[in-house]
């Protein structure tokens, strides 16, 4: 028996078909005032880190994600 947490499998597909609203759910918490730390422990971030990962040039890094989040944010 294990102790460790279960996870559910997911395939890329299916990161893929619900990558916005990975990105809508990182734009409210950036707007909440999340810090990074408290990001990198998100579901959200860690599909995004997932697609990033398996597709890097059809998905950016959630790092730059949040950078570009960030500013459209202060700008408005």
């Amino acid at each position: 028996m294990t102790s460790g947490p279960s996870t559910a499998s997911i395939t890329i597909g299916e990161l893929e078909a619900n990558y916005s609203l990975y990105c809508k759910a990182l734009r409210l918490l950036i707007r909440e005032g999340r810090s990074v730390q408290q990001l990198r422990r998100t579901v959200c971030w860690q599909r995004l880190q997932t697609l990033h990962n398996c597709l890097p040039n059809q998905y950016r890094e959630p790092e730059y994600l949040h950078a570009l989040l960030l500013r459209d944010q202060n700008k408005g």
